[in-house]
């Protein structure tokens, strides 16, 4: 963390991270217990989120509650807000983070794929919100973050349920902040571009791939998950206490 923004009002605060095991979740779930926050999250992916785990407090970071939990299934998604609020105290963040890019053709699309597709990439983000704001507003305020993509703004085909779901997260952000705004309650939203998970690096970079990233983007490398994880930090601390209502591109300058 060397070299790193330390924010004292994190620390000692309860977290709450969806997707939180691998790839740009588990760096978001690092950075917090590097700060010192009190970290929970879910993920369906077990053995790379008990070893995430494992490492942090092998790494002195205190203990990190992880529960397998499957947000498509709402009311396990409350159970398990409900358990990270009885360990760690009230949730004064959240951070939205769970989603799934899955490339599928339009001709193959059903109601069911469709629907499951919204589940795992939108629903669970007003879901989360709405459970999280009663402990919020008792607290005097809180911060959410919800992920969302730039894969909307580029116009990128091959994914329309993945792509329309993520781009409705810029509006779910604008409305929840506009609801939440009178209990100090800051709603931003974070797009990323393409950032180089594993999941990324083995499924969709091709050679063709990097040169048109090489060539579309301002900044001509690949950007890291632990780049997100920054810039979730400061939307979660109060050094960003007057930002709501926003969604912050993070894309190396591509769109």
């Amino acid at each position: 963390m060397s070299g790193w923004a330390i924010y004292p009002s994190l620390k000692g605060r309860s977290v709450f991270i969806s997707g939180g095991g691998s790839g740009i979740g588990a760096s978001i779930t690092e950075a917090f217990a590097q700060q010192g926050a009190r970290v929970a999250f879910c993920d369906l992916s077990e053995e790379p989120s008990r070893e995430l785990v494992a490492r942090l407090g092998q790494d002195g970071h205190g203990e990190v509650l992880f529960q397998k939990a499957d947000v498509r299934d709402i009311e396990q998604l409350r159970a398990t807000i409900a358990r990270a609020a009885e360990v760690n105290g009230p949730i004064t963040v959240l951070v939205n983070n769970a989603a799934r890019d899955d490339r599928h053709s339009f001709e193959t699309v059903t109601p069911e794929y469709w629907d499951e597709r919204y589940a795992v990439n939108l629903r669970h983000q007003f879901f989360a919100a709405q459970a999280v704001y009663p402990m919020m507003k008792d607290a005097g305020g809180g911060s959410i973050i919800n992920f969302g993509s730039t894969s909307w703004m580029m116009g990128l085909g091959g994914m329309p349920a993945y792509t329309s779901a993520k781009s409705a997260v810029a509006g779910l952000t604008r409305g929840l902040a506009r609801d939440f705004g009178p209990a100090n309650i800051r709603v931003n939203g974070i797009a990323p571009g393409w950032i180089m998970t594993e999941r990324q690096k083995s499924l969709w970079l091709t050679p063709e791939g990097e040169e048109e990233l090489m060539k579309r983007q301002c900044l001509k490398r690949q950007l890291q998950p632990v780049e997100m994880a920054r810039l979730t930090l400061f939307l979660a601390s109060d050094d960003s206490s007057a930002m709501t209502n926003q969604t912050y591109v993070a894309d190396g300058g591509w769109v």
